[in-house]
């Protein structure tokens, strides 16, 4: 079986990295596609994963977005057209479910946050299987254009793909020069180039001035891009530290006292490794953040002074769930399955 994977953002290959390895290990041969966005590609480096790089994220304008998407689109047509592959997978890509659907390949959409309304509006309406956790009712993605029985639900969240089996063991506190008896407070600003989050944050601001100011803790800042890591760093506080270069992110998150973000993935990794995790998301709040609160593995606050500043517990565990065979079964079930062969894709 022939996979095509594509990857938009530096999470995804997080995500894709074991079933990469599991898919390769079964006998698949795996193709990866990458956009140059954030820390894609350093990650895709540090992990050994060989990708052909195809264009690259086009910033905060709607009619720039629009643009990227139909170029990339054709030129993963143009890269994709006779390489005979049998299934397409990505978390949410827009451009490769335009362009398999344009070459007639089954893909398979993941996603976990319902409320990310354009980019759905195109994936769910073109991919074959929509895959996403089970926190997250089926009518959300059925609003977004998505026929129900198109639709896989898998068990806790996708963080727990790669993180059931993965040590996180870069020593990144002594990199970064956090002492053990400091508190690291790992600190995630808001997704500021995304569609569904275009606005300011200033609960944000106001605790990474806490954590900076704060004795005895260390404020870790993980910007999602290097512009943003320029813009936010005239501003950062005396003692804060602000990392310009790509870090294992579970590794961070593991090490870390704490984590407060502004968006999903570093507190939802906080969840599964057992490190308080804190949510200042200003967006609407996704069914799997709601979830994670209802199991008081995540608080919501509104004030940086409900931020408890302490050590992490040694006692302190997180969420265990074994879910990447479903997914792993999802891939090749679609890639393997005959009805699909030489057929359009279906709309919803």
């Amino acid at each position: 079986m022939k996979v095509w994977i594509d990857m938009t953002n530096s999470p995804h290959v997080l995500f894709f990295t074991p079933i990469i390895a599991d898919l390769a290990r079964a006998g698949h041969e795996v193709t990866i596609t990458a956009r140059d966005y954030a820390q894609t590609l350093d990650i895709l480096r540090m992990r050994g994963i060989n990708a052909t790089v195809i264009g690259r994220h086009q910033g905060r304008s709607l009619v720039k977005k629009a643009w990227g998407l139909a170029a990339r689109s054709a030129r993963l047509v143009a890269f994709g057209a006779g390489r005979g592959f049998d299934v397409a997978v990505s978390h949410n890509s827009n451009d490769l479910a335009v362009a398999a659907w344009a070459l007639r390949i089954p893909q398979v959409i993941i996603g976990d946050y319902e409320h990310a309304t354009l980019a759905y509006k195109i994936t769910t309406r073109l991919a074959t299987e929509v895959m996403f956790p089970d926190a997250i009712p089926a009518k959300a993605f059925v609003a977004h254009g998505v026929r129900e029985e198109r639709i896989v639900r898998f068990p806790g969240l996708k963080e727990h793909v790669y993180l059931s089996d993965e040590p996180a063991d870069q020593p990144v506190r002594e990199m970064l020069g956090v002492a053990e008896d400091e508190i690291m407070a790992l600190l995630r600003p808001p997704a500021t180039m995304s569609t569904y989050h275009r606005f300011g944050n200033a609960l944000f601001d106001a605790v990474v001035e806490r954590c900076a100011t704060t004795s005895g803790v260390r404020a870790v800042v993980v910007p999602r891009t290097t512009e943003q890591g320029a813009a936010l760093r005239p501003a950062m506080p005396v003692g804060a530290i602000l990392i310009e270069h790509a870090l294992d992110g579970p590794s961070l998150v593991s090490q870390a006292d704490l984590v407060v973000s502004a968006g999903g993935t570093m507190n939802r990794e906080a969840a599964v490794l057992g490190t308080p995790a804190y949510t200042v998301f200003a967006g609407t709040l996704g069914a799997v953040d709601a979830e994670l609160i209802r199991r008081g593995l995540l608080t919501r606050v509104t004030s940086e002074d409900e931020i408890v500043l302490e050590h992490k517990s040694a006692d302190r565990v997180g969420w265990s769930v074994e879910n990447r065979p479903i997914v792993l079964a999802e891939i090749e079930r679609l890639g393997g399955d005959a009805r699909f062969a030489g057929r359009s894709r279906r709309r919803g």
